[in-house]
């Protein structure tokens, strides 16, 4: 069964937007972005919400300013074309590679889960990974802690009143101080 990931860069003090909504201090390293190139492609389908959809749409465009460099080209290479549902109420429609859920989350992941492929199944967005969380369906996180504390903002978990155990699966500390731990949900 494929494995239901919740994977995002956070702040020290556990956010991942600052408090103006701001991501800039989170901006990865050519090696922390090395990583996040080889993660991806572990990915078979990508869940995100609107603000996160309408982010990465910058992906998606031709006439970059400067133009990306071959580490970006290689990371568009491999995001357009990755499937992606899109979990929106204000968005009519899509594009490129980007499907607008017809269902809700619980059914759409196991939609998911049951057909053919392979690669996991990611979510990005604290807002949708907290629904998710919520319907117990994550089965692990992977945090990239940056060394920064921002004050405020949106935060990598929300409010939750159950407990979750989690195992330790993998650490790795790069030169910039970003520090990736990746856990599995313990069942």
């Amino acid at each position: 069964m494929r494995c239901v990931t919740y994977s995002m860069s956070v702040s020290l003090d556990g956010y991942v937007t600052g408090p103006d909504g701001g991501i800039d201090w989170g901006a990865p390293s050519d090696e922390v972005f090395r990583f996040s190139i080889d993660q991806i492609q572990e990915v078979g389908v990508h869940l995100m919400g609107r603000r996160l959809y309408e982010t990465m749409l910058y992906w998606e465009r031709t006439d970059h300013d400067p133009p990306l460099d071959d580490a970006q080209l290689e990371w568009a290479a491999l995001w357009n074309p990755l499937p992606k549902v899109v979990f929106s109420s204000t968005l009519s429609s899509v594009q490129g590679s980007a499907r607008l859920a017809t269902g809700g989350l619980a059914e759409e992941i196991e939609r998911l889960r049951a057909e053919p492929g392979e690669g996991d199944i990611a979510i990005g967005g604290a807002t949708l990974a907290a629904q998710v969380a919520a319907l117990d369906l994550v089965d692990e996180y992977r945090v990239r802690v940056c060394p920064v504390l921002v004050g405020g903002g949106l935060p990598f978990h929300a409010p939750d009143e159950r407990r979750v155990d989690l195992e330790l699966v993998e650490t790795r500390t790069f030169d910039s101080g970003v520090v990736y731990l990746r856990h599995r949900v313990v069942r």
